[in-house]
Order: structure tokens, then C-alpha cells, then sequence
């Protein structure tokens, strides 16, 4: 809830510190800076999509390529390799999955991290293989974002409130023809 006050705030400064251009309040890049900066630092900071880019990039720009590339693949999960996983859930979970960094220019956040599944059915626990008898489906999050539309004079931008669905994880369900 503080999250949305947060938003909600800044959107109201954002819309009463604007310049007018044909009823709409616009800013220049000097302003879009001073605000995304605010409002990256308290409003999506409780949104793992926002919080975990920094990470992926340190990753991506660690030279770990073995890791991205077993990343793409549906692994097969055996009882000896479990201790050597991670304590993250993508890569324990039996419908496993891997983050990618979005960007979009004209939204705050302009990068989010966006959940893959790794498998279209799932990993069977009795033999760590992947089985279709279950699915594997994205689990999406709704995220307020702002959306950035150029103004009339081609010069400035004005922010709409809106939301998105972000795939934040993986799950396991029936496939559609078990109903």
C-alpha cells in the first residue's frame, strides 16, 4: 500500500510540475532524470522484476556463460545433483526458470527482469526427467508502471499510469485437456 502512496505522490508532483503543452503536463529529459531516479529508489524497490536486474547484469557481465547456456535447456534434475543446486527457486523448482532482463525506453521501471520457463512440461521428481503429463506455465505478477508519450512539441514527454503483467516464476498445472 505505502507503494502505491509512493507512486501515486510522484505522479502527482510529476503532473503539477510539468509544463503545459495543450492540456497535458509535459517534462524534458532534466526532468524525466530527477524523477526516475526518485521514484526507482522507493516505489518498485518491493517488486523482485525491479530489484533483481542489478543482479542479472552482474551476472551477465561476469563472463558466466556456462551458467547462461545450461540456463536456456530443461535440465534433468537426479538425486546426486540436488546438492549442488542453488537456493534459488528457479533452478530447484520442478517446472524450472530462468530470468531476462527487459527493456522498454518508454516505461519506468525501463527494465524489469522477466521470468522463462525453461521446460514446457515439467521435471518428474522420481526421475528428474521432463515428463508431459503436467505443464509448465509463467506466473505473472500485475505491476504499476509508467508509460512515457511524446508531447505535441515533440520535445517533452508526459507519463500515463499503467499496468502490466510481468512473468515473475514457473508452476506445474494439469494440462487444459485434463479438465
Amino acid at each position: 500500500m505505502n507503494t502505491i502512496l509512493v507512486l501515486l505522490a510522484v505522479l502527482f508532483a510529476c503532473l503539477t510540475e510539468g509544463k503545459l503543452t495543450k492540456g497535458s503536463h509535459c517534462y524534458d529529459d532534466n526532468d524525466l532524470q530527477t524523477y526516475k531516479h526518485f521514484v526507482g529508489k522507493h516505489a518498485w524497490n518491493n517488486y523482485p522484476s525491479f530489484y533483481m536486474v542489478k543482479e542479472l547484469e552482474q551476472l551477465e557481465s561476469g563472463g558466466n556463460r556456462q551458467r547462461q547456456q545450461t540456463r536456456h535447456s530443461c535440465p534433468n534434475l537426479v538425486a546426486s545433483s540436488i546438492k549442488q543446486v542453488t537456493e534459488d527457486h528457479n533452478s530447484r523448482s520442478i517446472s524450472p526458470w530462468r530470468y531476462r532482463i527487459d527493456v522498454d525506453e518508454n516505461r519506468l521501471p525501463m527494465k524489469l527482469a522477466f521470468a522463462e520457463c525453461l521446460c514446457s512440461g515439467c521435471i518428474d521428481v522420481r526421475t528428474g526427467r521432463e515428463t508431459d503429463a503436467v505443464n509448465s506455465v509463467i506466473v505473472n505478477q500485475t505491476m504499476m508502471v509508467l508509460r512515457r508519450k511524446q508531447c505535441s512539441d515533440q520535445k517533452t514527454y508526459a507519463f500515463q499510469v499503467e499496468y502490466i503483467k510481468v512473468p515473475v516464476a514457473c508452476t506445474c498445472v494439469l494440462p487444459k485437456s485434463h479438465y
